[in-house]
């Protein structure tokens, strides 16, 4: 909830208010109205290039004209005009804390968020070998010292090695990538579902010394496979990942 969805509640208050000020109406007859109303609405905003169709504008917007007819509801109850007025206002105030309450409640309930990090120490190689890469040890890099905490995974007596991994959930993958000071050249490529999402080597390196090491982050949906090819004197180390998970996992 932010101050675009206050907005889109808040605004529609006025017409819960008006609607059964001018016209005997219930409840669920006028909830069924505006509703088909805020559809056409946004049916017509999409058809028309004006924006977009967003069902949870609709739903907002409903909850907003819901608090305005329960506010002109509670204040109708008394024959005072200046009473009932403030009766309303002040009812308004109260049920649309309510809802934005409960509405942030539900928001949190079912938005997911990255969880702890978890350190990837296995990899599978381009043979399917489990790979629990290389003795952890710290390095030089632009001009200062990068030690690893979880993990260290290299090419080992090889031109280039492939590790492939498969996420069986939606995560953050990450890991941290360069080539120590003098030590040659490398490179290292990521894909995913075999679209290539990293690039770079010595020369990027070389070129901007100043952003290495640097770390790649990338969100992974249930079942991808990402591929990770490093070459060369490129080091790739902390390996891991982070669940997207509901608050109360």
């Amino acid at each position: 909830m932010d101050f675009v969805d206050f907005g889109n509640i808040a605004a529609f208050i006025p017409f819960g208010i008006l609607i059964p000020w001018l016209y005997r109406i219930t409840f669920i007859r006028f909830l069924t109205l505006f509703f088909l109303s805020i559809l056409a609405c946004e049916t017509i905003q999409a058809l028309t290039l004006l924006g977009s169709f967003d069902v949870n504008d609709a739903i907002q917007n409903l909850l907003g004209a819901s608090v305005g007819f329960g506010a002109y509801k509670l204040g109708i109850r008394t024959k005072n005009v200046l009473t009932r007025i403030t009766l309303t206002g002040i009812s308004c105030i109260v049920l649309f804390m309510g809802v934005w309450g409960l509405c942030g409640i539900a928001d949190q309930a079912f938005t997911k968020e990255e969880g702890p990090f978890a350190a990837l120490n296995e990899l599978q190689d381009s043979t399917g070998n489990t790979s629990r890469g290389t003795k952890i040890y710290s390095f030089n890099m632009s001009g200062q010292k990068v030690e690893p905490r979880y993990n260290l995974f290299s090419v080992e007596g090889k031109k280039s090695e492939t590790y492939t991994y498969k996420s069986k959930q939606q995560l953050v993958f990450s890991l941290y990538y360069g080539i120590p000071d003098q030590t040659g050249d490398g490179s290292i490529s990521v894909l995913v579902d075999g679209r290539e999402v990293l690039s770079s080597s010595g020369i990027d390196q070389r070129s901007y010394p100043e952003l290495f090491p640097q770390m790649f982050e990338i969100p992974i949906e249930p079942a991808s496979g990402i591929t990770i090819t490093i070459r060369g004197n490129e080091k790739i180390w902390d390996v891991g990942y982070r669940k997207m998970i509901h608050f109360w996992d």
